[in-house]
């Protein structure tokens, strides 16, 4: 009888086990998608609409101009860059990545009609783009402390072998890594502004677009829109690494 209740006992810890294990599989799964899948699905819809290279007659850069011409917006120059499509509301600049700027596919289109939306919020001093600028003024400060101490921070803890500075690391990884996050997230609404009540109007009043393409650019703005979401979501990674490092 010992023997049989001692393996029913091993049995029932095996299930929990098991379930404790399937239960922290699924959560992986769930965070990976959920972490992942945006970005993913991101770059997937700026890929699959950049062939053919040569659909339409003008580049990213000659309908950027174009547009900003129609809106009286003389002063905003288009460039080409290396950091990321992006309005620079400082500098008054559109900056498009290489295959935006020369490209001619409809990826290039559309992205140069986003960017050029937030250059008219900015004319039209739309308030959440103008948040969002003193928003990440405001943390750039912050940001630049919290990389300073995660420089300093494992040094200290050789030093001083205070435990403390374990945390002063993880307040230091929020602040660089989870700020920009939240940036992001708050002044969401301002993409979908530049990409449907700005970009879209745009292409369809000066008939820009392909009849066909019109579904297709819908769900490339959509893809502008979340770009920098995308890529708060994977620096949160970072964060949940700094958590592991602590933990130990």
């Amino acid at each position: 009888i010992g023997v049989g209740v001692y393996s029913g006992s091993l049995l029932s810890l095996t299930d929990a086990a098991a379930e404790r294990l399937m239960i922290i599989i699924i959560g992986l799964v769930i965070i990976v998608v959920l972490v992942f899948g945006p970005g993913i699905w991101v770059q997937r819809v700026l890929s699959r609409y950049s062939e053919p290279a040569e659909r339409y007659d003008a580049t990213g850069a000659q309908i950027a101009r174009r547009l900003l011409d129609e809106h009286g917006l003389t002063m905003v120059t288009v460039e080409s860059t290396d950091g990321g499509d992006h309005y620079d509301p400082a500098e008054k600049a559109v900056r498009l990545t290489v295959d935006k700027f020369g490209g001619r596919s409809l990826t290039a289109i559309t992205v140069a009609a986003h960017e050029v939306g937030h250059a008219v919020q900015d004319d039209r001093k739309f308030a959440p783009l103008h948040w969002r600028t003193r928003l990440v003024k405001a943390t750039r400060g912050v940001e630049r402390v919290g990389a300073g101490v995660l420089m300093v921070a494992p040094f200290l803890g050789l030093l001083t072998r205070v435990p403390a500075i374990g945390l002063i690391t993880f307040a230091a990884g929020m602040m660089t890594l989870g700020i920009s996050a939240v940036v992001h997230f708050v002044t969401l609404p301002t993409e979908f502004d530049a990409s449907f009540g700005r970009a879209l109007p745009m292409l369809d009043k000066h008939r820009i677009l392909k009849k066909v393409d019109r579904p297709h650019a819908r769900r490339l703005l959509t893809a502008a829109a979340l770009t920098y979401v995308s890529a708060s979501l994977m620096s949160l990674l970072n964060i949940a690494r700094w958590m592991a490092i602590l933990r130990r």
